[in-house]
């Protein structure tokens, strides 16, 4: 059972509050009562509640109106919408303008109480991830730290883990997911903090060039060295050396790259003498590190030198459900620096941002809405003013094409798996709109997985 909550519950039938009132508090939950939509307001912002139930139709103020001003005065709120049955679409509408999810009347008790239990914990797990990203917010960190998926929050508890620490880190991840960004984070959280922080891209450094780059030079060490100069290494002393693309360094240098590591002391090309540094390492790479040792390319002491601790930033396409929260980020951003008053993104659009498969990552999705801010001008974001490769997808999010020849139980599969696509994951109103039990939608999708049919589209992205 989850922990006893502050839930607010808003209905404008007195027998109807009551009883949702009852069945909560039954649950341990600490209950609050409005009967509209503005005396839900007023309560909410004197309780603060963690959860809001509240029915759909209301005069005064209704459910919409209601979830639309809580989202500016108590964001972290998570809202339940209860609907009848004629205003299902308009339930559907609540969610993707941030209602949790919505319950239809007649109100199932089994039900009700799942929904509360799986949004207090999505609460907690927001109060967690606000926590992790108020001492990275709070240091400068950008868009890449924004989001609450399972894999976003992970990579946020193991830096604040790992910050502390002196032990080198390999960050791995996709070209636009934020690697150096993960590297400041683990510099700014760490006790090193007030040293410096030293960066450098190894692929963009000439081979001639890498080892006086790293680990500096004396007068007359080559042509053009006139005069000594301290590498990366001596540059960070006492503070953090970030090598982005680390593979890139050639194998005749990772053996001195390894000795520095080891022994805290460097030579410096064409001088005799050493020099002690305490410098901690992090490094990042877009290749299987793995690979480039089978194919004898990086050396595996210096790997496993290296690769104390990793960490892995997911690829944009594993965490869609952060889309809005960067979709938001951005579209403040641009509508500051350009002096412009885009007010958001209409909802079909903002389905187009989350299905695209964003191979540039978090990169291409800030210049796909840098674009739509400048096109959209005072207005808000619509699917014109997309991308074309982006929306595109528009036309095949609304239809699943299918060539003849096909088993009725492949259609079948088929259109389960794109209505569940379209409905953003969500089994619940997947099942409400395709007219089956979520047990039914279980036991297809268990089906699917165990064949090895759960890919999504596969039969619907024909040729045209």
């Amino acid at each position: 059972m989850s922990h006893a909550a502050r839930v607010l519950v808003v209905d404008d039938d007195q027998a109807t509050r009551e009883a949702l009132a009852g069945l909560v508090e039954s649950w341990g939950h600490r209950v609050a009562l409005a009967a509209n939509g503005r005396e839900a307001l007023e309560r909410a912002a004197e309780l603060r509640p963690e959860v809001l139930v509240s029915d759909l139709v209301m005069p005064t103020m209704d459910g919409m109106l209601l979830l639309r001003s809580l989202r500016e005065e108590l964001p972290e709120c998570v809202v339940v919408m209860v609907t009848g049955r004629g205003t299902v679409d308009n339930a559907v509408e609540a969610i993707r303008q941030g209602a949790y999810d919505f319950i239809e009347k007649p109100l199932d008790p089994k039900r009700l109480r799942l929904v509360l239990d799986r949004a207090l914990e999505k609460q907690n797990t927001q109060r967690e991830v606000a926590v992790l990203r108020h001492s990275l917010r709070r240091l400068g960190f950008g868009a890449q730290f924004i989001g609450q998926s399972a894999p976003m929050r992970r990579v946020f508890e193991l830096i604040e883990k790992i910050a502390p620490s002196n032990a080198p880190v390999v960050i791995t991840g996709q070209s636009g997911t934020g690697k150096e960004m993960a590297a400041r984070a683990v510099h700014d959280l760490s006790p090193r903090r007030e040293r410096p922080f030293i960066a450098i891209n190894c692929s963009a450094i000439p081979a001639t060039l890498m080892e006086s780059e790293i680990f500096g030079c004396e007068r007359g060490a080559f042509t053009g060295a006139d005069q000594r100069r301290a590498g990366c290494f001596e540059l960070a002393d006492k503070g953090t050396l970030f090598l982005d693309e680390v593979a890139e360094i050639p194998t005749e240098l990772q053996a001195k790259f390894l000795r520095v590591l080891e022994g805290s002391k460097l030579r410096r090309l064409g001088g005799k003498n050493e020099v002690e540094v305490d410098v901690r390492v992090l490094c990042a790479t877009n290749k299987d590190l793995k690979e480039e040792i089978r194919a004898a390319r990086f050396r595996e002491d210096l790997f496993f030198r290296l690769n104390v601790f990793q960490v892995n930033l997911p690829p944009l396409a594993e965490r869609a459900e952060d889309v809005p929260a960067l979709v938001d980020h951005f579209v403040a951003r641009f509508n500051k620096e350009a002096s412009l008053k885009v007010s958001g993104v209409d909802p079909h659009a903002l389905d187009l941002l989350k299905s695209y498969a964003w191979p540039g990552n978090i990169r291409e999705l800030r210049n796909a809405v840098e674009r739509a801010v400048i096109l959209g001008g005072g207005g808000r974001i619509s699917v014109e003013h997309l991308p074309p490769e982006i929306a595109g997808q528009a036309e095949e999010a609304e239809s699943i094409r299918l060539p003849l020849g096909h088993t009725l139980a492949e259609v079948e599969r088929a259109y389960i798996l794109g209505s569940l696509g379209r409905n953003g994951g969500n089994k619940a109103r997947t099942a409400h709109v395709l007219g089956i039990s979520e047990k039914t939608l279980y036991n297809r999708l268990k089906e699917y997985r165990s064949s090895g049919g759960l890919e999504a589209g596969t039969l619907g992205r024909q040729p045209r």
